[in-house]
């Protein structure tokens, strides 16, 4: 568990599947603007159990991690934040990404969890480097990777289909301090 002011951060169980598709089902349009398409059926507790059971399966063998953001007072789960694509050997990386709860923006949570999530990528499993794609328009997801420390690199065009169409991400990056 990563401990946050009003927030924790742990790994997700199966005992979370109605508290994820609650997050998803409230925010579904607020999502839906930054995020690859969605079917129907992703809509439902059998998909998002299995979205739990893969995010484990991944954890055990250490290609992915998938937490859970619960605000501390009522153990609300208000977002998620995720390593993913791990990739070990000379490059030792990994991509962050996350979502949170349109109620809970601009409250500085996700920066927080953030830096918490690089603090785990660099200390826990020894990454060099931490990559964010994000869209030009997005300017409160840049700021919260700016504020956690991330630095612009360029323009992915076409990077990933969003809505159906191949949008351009800002690609940005945040490099281990020990291997500077």
């Amino acid at each position: 568990m990563l401990k946050g002011k009003h927030f924790y951060l742990r790994p997700f169980t199966e005992d979370d599947v109605t508290e994820c598709l609650n997050l998803e089902k409230r925010n579904r349009s607020f999502f839906a603007a930054y995020s690859i398409e969605r079917e129907e059926d992703f809509y439902t507790e059998e998909a998002q159990l299995k979205r739990i059971r893969q995010a484990i399966s991944r954890q055990a063998k250490e290609e992915e991690y998938h937490f859970g953001m619960f605000l501390n007072e009522e153990d609300k789960l208000i977002g998620t934040i995720n390593l993913f694509q791990v990739k070990r050997g000379p490059v030792q990386c990994a991509l962050i990404g996350y979502v949170l709860d349109k109620s809970h923006n601009g409250k500085g949570y996700m920066t927080e969890a953030a830096k918490l999530v690089v603090d785990f990528g660099f200390n826990e499993l020894k990454l060099h480097r931490i990559e964010a794609g994000v869209m030009p328009h997005n300017t409160g997801s840049i700021r919260v990777l700016e504020k956690a420390g991330f630095h612009k690199e360029g323009i992915a065009k076409k990077n990933v289909k969003i809505n159906g169409k191949w949008e351009d991400h800002q690609v940005l990056a945040i490099i281990n301090p020990e291997d500077m």
